[in-house]
């Protein structure tokens, strides 16, 4: 008995399959390579604290993780877009460099940055690997005008509110959390600067107003109703947003980062600019 042959129509339905998986796998490659990883997202939250003053309000922008290979394009997007966010602070938590160790590029895109009250940072893993870290890179951030803190604390002044960044080096070992917590003054805003969020949470308390950290991408890739494929080491539990960190359920916000890491894709899990509004926890009228 002779073979049946494929019919002309068959085999037509077959090429037409084919081509379309491979040209759905095209725009699906493009999509979490090119227009996913850029596409910016501006978080906005307001944060009633019992420290400010009815009528005033604070600005404080976060930004996280860059990886940054180039300065063009789409980083100056990211420093047009936090000008129209009007900070008054600004604060970096970590992981500015990839392998190819562009320090130039992170110095231009941090130049760009601008805000009344200063530009306040914390070093990443990265760093450390890129081994730029340390004094060497206080020198070089400083020539962006960006202070960067280890292991210590900074006083500023915003709208007459007295405010301390309490800048926790990396991977925020719990002797240091313990003495910067014991230099939060009760009398001033605390803003605790992490680069990553899995440390000793109980060690905080109630003067500490608000953490901020990055570190974990918020996963990088995510499908619906499934955890992260991976996060990196010192992420514990923690993925993206707000969370209430130790016995006194101090605000910790973990922030999805603008850059990407290990693989240069992103899927359902946008790069982020998030800006804090601090105001008073009695509603103006």
């Amino acid at each position: 008995m002779s073979a049946v042959k494929p019919t002309i129509k068959s085999l037509s339905r077959r090429r037409f399959l084919i081509g379309g998986a491979v040209m759905l796998g095209g725009l699906l490659t493009a999509d979490i390579t090119l227009r996913q990883p850029r596409d910016l997202s501006m978080e906005e939250y307001i944060l009633r604290l019992a420290k400010i003053p009815q009528g005033k309000e604070l600005r404080l922008v976060q930004l996280s993780d860059l990886h940054l290979r180039t300065s063009r394009g789409y980083f100056e997007r990211v420093a047009r877009t936090v000008s129209t966010m009007r900070p008054d602070i600004i604060l970096l938590t970590g992981d500015y460099l990839e392998q190819s160790r562009n320090l130039a590029g992170v110095l231009k895109f941090l130049q760009q940055l601008h805000a009344p009250a200063g530009i306040f940072a914390v070093q990443g893993n990265w760093e450390y690997w890129a081994r730029l870290e340390g004094e060497n890179l206080r020198r070089q951030f400083s020539r962006a005008d960006v202070t960067l803190l280890i292991n210590e604390r900074r006083d500023v002044r915003i709208h007459g509110l007295p405010l301390s960044i309490l800048g926790l080096d990396y991977p925020s070992p719990a002797d240091q959390v313990a003495r910067l917590v014991k230099e939060a003054s009760p009398k001033r805003l605390n803003v605790m600067l992490s680069h990553v969020p899995a440390f000793n949470h109980q060690l905080l308390d109630k003067h500490v107003d608000l953490v901020l950290a990055g570190h974990t991408h918020g996963g990088q890739v995510r499908l619906p109703l499934l955890p992260p494929f991976y996060l990196p080491r010192y992420s514990g539990s923690f993925v993206a947003g707000f969370y209430k960190a130790g016995w006194a359920g101090v605000p910790l916000y973990v922030n999805r980062g603008l850059g990407t890491s290990m693989l240069p894709i992103r899927f359902l899990c946008p790069p982020e600019i998030t800006l804090f509004r601090l105001v008073s926890q009695k509603q103006d009228r």
